[in-house]
C-alpha cells in the first residue's frame, strides 16, 4: 500500500501496490501494520455499502460527533465518485480545510479519514457503489453533518448535484469554534 498525504493531517490517499502476472494482480487493500507505520492506529468494526443508482447523486457531509468519533476508509468498488474531507477538528492546523480525490473502480484509491472529519461525495457514474471499513460503530445519536455546499468550506464539487436528500441539502450554515 502507498501512502501519500494530502493538505489535511491524518487524511491520507492509498493507492494499492499490485503484483501482477498473466492472470491479472494481487493487492493488499487493508494492512494494521502498514496502517500503523504510516501514523493509523485502525481497527474494523463495522463494513458498510453505499449503492448509489444515479450519476450526480451527492451523500455527506457526514461524521459522528464526539466521544465516538468514525474514522474510516473508504474505497468505490463500481463506477467513480468525487470523495470529500472536510477537517471539523477545532485547534487542528487545517481546521475546516477540505480535500478531495476522484476515487473509482478503475483507478482502486482510498481514502483513510479520522475522527473529527466529515466525509461526503458525488457520484460520476450511474450504478457506483462505495465501500466503508469503519474505525467505530455507528451510534445514531450521535450523527451529523455539514452542508456540501456552505461557504465556510467553499467545496469546488466537480459538478452538481442532481439528487440529494433532504438532511443533507438543509444543514445550518456551519459557525467555526475559536
Amino acid at each position: 500500500m502507498k501512502f501519500t498525504k494530502t493538505n489535511i493531517a491524518g487524511v491520507d490517499l492509498i493507492e494499492l501496490e499490485t503484483h501482477e502476472d498473466n492472470r491479472g494482480f494481487f493487492a493488499r487493500s487493508f494492512c494494521v501494520d502498514e496502517l500503523g507505520d504510516n501514523g493509523h492506529d485502525f481497527a474494523v468494526h463495522q463494513a458498510n455499502l453505499s449503492f448509489n443508482h444515479h450519476a450526480g447523486t451527492l451523500r455527506g457531509m457526514h461524521y459522528q460527533a464526539a466521544p465516538v468519533g468514525d474514522p474510516k476508509i473508504v474505497r468505490c468498488i463500481a463506477g467513480r465518485i468525487f470523495d470529500v474531507v472536510i477537517d471539523l477538528r477545532a485547534g487542528s492546523p487545517t481546521y475546516c480545510q477540505w480535500t478531495g480525490a476522484e476515487l473509482s473502480a478503475q483507478n482502486r484509491k482510498s481514502f483513510i479519514i479520522p475522527e473529527g472529519c466529515a466525509h461526503g461525495f458525488i457520484t460520476l457514474d450511474d450504478n457506483s457503489e462505495v465501500m466503508y471499513l469503519m474505525g467505530a460503530p455507528f451510534e445514531a445519536n450521535l450523527a451529523a453533518g455539514v452542508r456540501w455546499n456552505d461557504p465556510a468550506f467553499a467545496i469546488e464539487w466537480p459538478i452538481m448535484p442532481s439528487l440529494i436528500n433532504d438532511r443533507d441539502a438543509n444543514y445550518p450554515d456551519y459557525e467555526r469554534q475559536k
